[in-house]
């Protein structure tokens, strides 16, 4: 029998839909605006006008960004970090979890507090420099992967996540004989999907669209991710723009300008935001699960 609903569960029924109705519109419209400004010709965008569908279609801002020859190069790079890197980090983060979570480690409150202290404080940007350069891992691939294995805000998520596993579990698996390493391989983790799942996700956007490190950390032009190559092109690409109209270049010179940086920019914006958009999809149902981590306590 359906029970009828009163005035209030309807009041807030009606305001709860309006308000994730309107957060949808609040990201989906900005990325329609992108969308279109992308498949757009530049010199036309410039006019303004164009909302969520392209007035001049156009695949030359693609093209732009796809011209260059170091660009399959960058996205092997970018893959090879995404993946190595997401990883070996998820591991090593919940192996640091499981034990910071033991009851009977040794120094257990000494150990968490100096790991939650990182997170407060930073060295800062020269000492953090001075100290890749002393590990021999500026302008290598190990640049990207090394000094991102530990995260401390993900620590504290696998930590609370498998704190909310009960310890019943684990003191069966003792008594049939499983090892720590049994007990973390063989039910921690498999107990631990939406968790994973969404630590995985973190690190793996983090990688994809890191540019700063591939910027100031690798000469190496071969070595560049695809996030700072692509920065690099919007920004010789605005320099340029920029610098035709304020120079002295005459009308015809101008109406032939049909990349601007601002097309560019949304160009760059789609190519580095698809394959993410692609990936979540299949990582959606634990990713949801994982928001909630530590609601169910034993």
């Amino acid at each position: 029998m359906k029970v009828k609903e009163t005035l209030s569960e309807k009041v807030f029924k009606v305001f709860n839909y309006t308000v994730v109705t309107t957060l949808c519109l609040t990201i989906i419209l900005p990325f329609l605006n992108i969308m279109a400004l992308s498949f757009n010709k530049g010199a036309d965008s410039e006019k303004g006008g164009i909302y969520f569908w392209p007035r001049s279609w156009t695949l030359e801002n693609f093209q732009e960004v796809f011209k260059t020859s170091d660009i399959i190069n960058a996205i092997g790079i970018s893959v090879f970090r995404t993946v190595v890197g997401t990883f070996f980090s998820v591991f090593l983060t919940a192996m640091a979890a499981y034990a910071l979570k033991k009851k009977t480690l040794p120094g257990r409150r000494v150990l968490t507090f100096f790991v939650f202290f990182t997170m407060l404080f930073s060295g800062g940007t020269i000492p953090y420099y001075l100290v890749l350069k002393t590990l021999g891992i500026t302008n290598t691939i190990w640049v990207y992967i090394l000094p991102s294995l530990y995260s401390v805000y993900n620590i504290m998520i696998m930590r609370t996540f498998f704190m909310s596993i009960p310890e019943s579990l684990e003191e069966a698996a003792r008594i049939d004989g499983a090892s720590e390493f049994g007990i973390f391989f063989k039910l921690i983790l498999p107990m631990s999907k939406p968790v994973v799942t969404t630590v995985a996700l973190f690190n793996a956007v983090g990688h994809w669209n890191d540019w700063f490190t591939g910027s100031f950390y690798v000469r190496n032009a071969n070595l560049r991710p695809l996030s700072t190559l692509l920065q690099e092109m919007l920004t010789k690409q605005q320099a340029l723009t920029e610098a035709l109209l304020k120079g002295t270049a005459s009308y015809d010179s101008l109406s032939k300008i049909t990349i601007t940086g601002e097309s560019l920019k949304m160009a760059t914006i789609i190519v580095a935001v698809v394959p993410i958009i692609m990936v979540y999809p299949f990582v959606q149902k634990h990713f949801v699960k994982g928001v909630s981590i530590g609601s169910i306590k034993e």
